[in-house]
Order: C-alpha cells, then structure tokens, then sequence
C-alpha cells in the first residue's frame, strides 16, 4: 500500500473518484518520499537462495509425506499499526484453524506475501505488529517482504538511515536457526533463516518461487533478480506444482492500486526464457481478496490470488466500471483470456492451502468484524481446486 491511502478518504483525493477507472493494469504515480527503487541488503545465505522446509520442521515435513500432502496458510497486508484489531482477529481465526485438521493433517506453517511492517519496516514496530499478534499462532512464518517493509523511514521531517529491509532480514533471514532478535522481547518466537528477501521454499509437494517487488507503485524488479526468477523456474521439480509469489499484484480490479503491467512482464519474460510456466500466482498489496483465472489458448488455467486482506486496517473496495458494481464472474471488455472468480471487500481474513500430487485446494476464510462476537468461528467465502497437472480448475 502506497502511503497516500493512510487516510479514510483516499478513493477521492486524485480529483476523479478513482472507483470509475477501468483495466486491471492502470499505475498510479508513487506520491511518498520514499517510493523510489531501495537497494536490497546482502543475502545471508548462498546462491541461489533456497530454503528447504525439511530444515525448519523437520518432523512435519515427515508427516506430510506419510499423508500424502501438506497444508498451509497464506496471508498479506497484515501489520495493525494504527488499528490492532483487524490483524489480531486474523492472527485469531488463524490460531483457530491451525488446530482443525484436514486431509492432510493440520497446517504446517504460514507464508506471507509482504507488508508485515507499517509503516516503513521500522525495528521497533516489529513487536507490536508480528510477535504480539502472533504470540499464541503456534508454526512458523516464511515469507517475502512487501513495499512498506522496504520503505525507508518519513516522519515529515527527517528520513530513516537505516538501509532498506535492515530489519526484515534481521527477522526472516538469519544466519542461524534459533536466533532470538531484540525485536521479538518477550515473544519466544524465532528468527527465520531464509537465505534472502528474494527466496525458493522447497516443500514435499510444492515448489514456492518468492519474488521481492521491492517499494515503487507497480513494482520494480532488476535484472539480477530476473535472471535468479527464470532460473528458479527452470530448475524446479516437474513433478511439483510451481507457486510463485511477489508482494504487488499483477490482476486487480480494486478502487485504489490496480493490477501491475511492470509484473506482468517480468512474469512472462521469466517464463518464456525458462520455457517453464508458473501453475498459479499469489500477491498482496490491495487490501481485499481476489481470485482471477487467466485462461490461455491453449485452454490451459492460471489462477492468481490477492491475499491482502490480512489485518491492516484499510480495505480496499473494489472499483465500480461505467457507473456499475462489479459482479464475478467478470471478464474485463479490454482482457478476454482473464475472469474475476470471486472477491472480498468487505472483511479481513487469510488463506488455507491444501497441495498434493495432483491438486492445489485454495480456501478463502474471512473473520469476524471488529463489532461482532470475537469467538465467531472463521467463514469459509472461496473454494477452488486447481489440477496442476492438467492445468484446469475443477468445476
């Protein structure tokens, strides 16, 4: 989220409701100090930066291999930094459906798509954001930093020195399993120890490409990183299905960001020089959630998710086109091969994936409201179930 939309009445202030504009890849202009391209920290780990899960949960690992599958939740967009409460019913609903076992078994760990940090990625905001809300979530947290996390510090008047991501790295990236950060106090959680912000996760049944889309509105990707991108698709398993993730969307149909051409084309130039096509996308940065399928000619199936309604205290409404609200399934009149299934707009909530050797299962969970009973169970909103193999949706 750009940091022209922390105040309530953002859908206006461009002059034109921004609820009127069409397509799903339009850009905004970057309104905040800090939006230009940050430098990214050394990597921690080596070249080319992957992590297997095996190394973090061991014993899990084993058991997904014995069941058959593994299962795990996703979210994005979570950091409560001027209203908690979103974020803590999230990290609520999640502790609730860590412990409900499906088929196979209970969730193993969380991955998330960036923005853990409001509103600039500042040490000192990681105990209020991540190790309180998640003090009692019992599995490990993985994942990519989001715009806000790579921002550098404004307060209006002087600009942070501390170089971009300093503290995300210290958290998700260290050196040894075990590490205790300053960060975390009384939290007994763990540092991560991902290799580098931009990392492949190797699982039993999935292979989960992350990509660091850095802090400029749409995304900014360098050549280097590109380059790590085709070569993490050409050498993933065949036998796996290829997760890929990145902080800004490349499909959108909300009122504030919209979908991001810059994405877009890294996504297909990785995919061409690999020869090797992504089965399904997730992303964060609007504050809803978003389920598109991009359907080539081939008939061949992509699903791409925006998870960003994880906490953070602004939804983000979707966009109403020629005067209209917007009802799925929609085929926007400028992209034929690409349908909205379905969205939330309305409520804060995560993700749980169920992956096997055949099939992704997606399910879309939204939690209660600040104003209704805080022990309302999760509501399940979206179902899909993608065939990787064969590249189609079920019906």
């Amino acid at each position: 989220m750009s940091n022209h939309n922390r105040g309530p009445h953002a859908l206006h202030q461009f002059g034109t409701p921004l609820a009127e504009h069409h397509g799903l890849h339009s850009q905004l202009a970057p309104l905040s100090r800090g939006a230009g391209f940050q430098p990214l920290p050394a990597p921690t780990g080596q070249a080319p930066f992957r992590l297997n899960l095996a190394d973090i949960i061991p014993d899990q690992v084993m058991a997904m291999q014995s069941a058959g599958g593994l299962c795990m939740h996703l979210i994005a967009d979570t950091g409560g930094v001027l209203n908690p409460t979103p974020q803590e019913l999230v990290a609520a609903g999640m502790i609730t459906d860590a412990a409900i076992a499906g088929p196979y078994g209970k969730p193993a760990f969380a991955y998330h798509c960036g923005d853990v940090i409001y509103f600039d990625g500042q040490a000192d905001r990681y105990y209020p954001q991540f190790y309180l809300p998640y003090e009692y979530y019992p599995l490990p947290i993985l994942g990519i930093p989001g715009n806000h996390d790579g921002d550098i510090y404004d307060n209006g008047k002087l600009v942070d020195t501390v170089p971009s991501l300093t503290a995300f790295v210290q958290n998700f990236c260290a050196a040894q399993p075990g590490t205790r950060t300053p960060e975390a106090m009384d939290i007994p959680r763990t540092a991560m120890t991902q290799p580098n912000v931009y990392f492949t996760l190797q699982t039993p049944f999935a292979t989960i490409i992350g990509l660091y889309t850095n802090v400029p509105e749409g995304g900014e990707v360098h050549p280097d990183q590109r380059d790590w991108f085709a070569g993490e698709l050409a050498a993933a398993a065949p036998d796996k299905p290829i997760i890929v993730t990145m902080h800004h969307p490349i499909h959108s149909l909300d009122a504030y960001h919209s979908g991001s051409k810059t994405m877009a084309a890294i996504l297909a130039q990785a995919e061409q020089a690999s020869g090797v096509t992504a089965h399904i996308v997730f992303a964060g940065h609007v504050h809803n959630y978003q389920r598109f399928t991009e359907t080539d000619a081939s008939g061949n199936q992509k699903p791409f998710i925006v998870a960003g309604f994880g906490g953070y205290h602004n939804l983000h409404r979707m966009a109403r086109l020629n005067g209209q609200d917007i009802v799925p399934p929609f085929t926007p009149p400028d992209e034929p091969s690409v349908t909205l299934e379905n969205f939330v707009d309305d409520r804060f909530g995560f993700l749980r994936l169920d992956i096997d050797a055949t099939t992704i299962k997606l399910q879309s969970f939204t939690v209660p409201r600040p104003q209704d009973p805080y022990r309302a169970p999760p509501r399940l909103r979206d179902v899909m179930t993608l065939n990787w193999k064969t590249r189609r949706l079920s019906a």
